[in-house]
């Protein structure tokens, strides 16, 4: 039996070894404990050793397993007692599954954030317009833009039209000065702070949003009123402007919010930033 001291005698080897065999060979004899091996090539750095793709592949597995486990909701339990090392088969079949699990979770987590997103647009959608009824019903709106519109060759610009959105609260004042210098006054702003706190579906931050209405006269105001909502980063909805066409949207979004409800059996048309619509069943 071997001791620690350093006078134990020892003898120099040097051993040739297959490619094939040289992995589960020095696993041996590593574990066996009964040899120590020297650098033949100590002028050579770390990255330019001949086995360091096969270190980044085991880094790059540990990495995932530990991404792995912080998305699991609770802590996973201890891993089975094994061997202490894996032949380069086991390794390719577990990197093989690693990367398996990472792709479905991924997946998993992509869709759970596009399904509190459309939650999340259904929730606004639905406060808009309960928001806007009173708006609506405000004819004063319609009286105050068509007295300051401009008139060319005697003639309105044509019909009032508006557009309605939800916009970060704590960029409203600023939103609603570009609006009123784009259009110079000729638009009429109606705004309402939703009550409670939305949640936002990739960080899960609080966030405090404001419903609002612009009304204004002609395309080219429509055209500007577009882009300043694009660039304050405001999310533009449909809305009819009848209170009937209003209470048959407003039915159409409560079903969906109700837990448990099918919502493929519901369509809608998902907004986005830049006031267009995309169909999603």
């Amino acid at each position: 039996m071997g001791s620690m001291f350093r006078s134990e005698e020892m003898v120099l080897c040097q051993l040739f070894v297959q490619p094939e065999a040289a992995y589960i060979s020095m696993y041996q004899l590593g574990e066996a404990g009964i040899a120590q091996f020297r650098d033949l090539n100590p002028h050579v750095n770390d990255f330019q050793r001949r086995y360091v793709s096969e270190v980044r592949r085991c880094s790059e597995m540990e990495r995932k397993l530990r991404w792995v486990s912080g998305e699991l909701p609770e802590t996973p339990p201890p891993p089975k007692p094994g061997p202490r090392s894996l032949s380069p088969r086991e390794i390719n079949i577990l990197e093989e599954r690693i990367d398996y699990i990472e792709s479905e979770i991924q997946e998993i987590t992509r869709n759970a954030q596009n399904l509190k997103t459309d939650y999340l647009s259904l929730i606004e959608l639905k406060i808009l317009i309960e928001k806007t009824q009173t708006f609506f019903q405000d004819h004063s709106a319609h009286r105050m833009i068509s007295a300051s519109v401009q008139i060319y060759n005697n003639e309105a610009l044509g019909h009032l039209g508006f557009i309605a959105g939800v916009v970060a609260t704590a960029r409203v004042p600023s939103f609603e000065r570009m609006l009123w210098r784009i259009s110079h006054g000729n638009i009429f702003f109606k705004q309402a702070q939703i009550d409670q706190p939305l949640k936002d579906p990739v960080t899960g931050h609080e966030l405090l949003k404001t419903v609002f209405v612009v009304f204004f006269h002609g395309e080219q105001i429509k055209l500007r009123v577009k882009k300043v909502c694009n660039g304050f980063q405001a999310t533009l909805y449909p809305c009819p402007a009848t209170f009937k066409e209003q209470q048959d949207m407003l039915a159409g979004c409560s079903p969906a919010l109700r837990p448990g409800y099918k919502t493929w059996r519901w369509c809608w048309n998902k907004p986005n930033n830049t006031g267009g619509l995309s169909s999603r069943t």
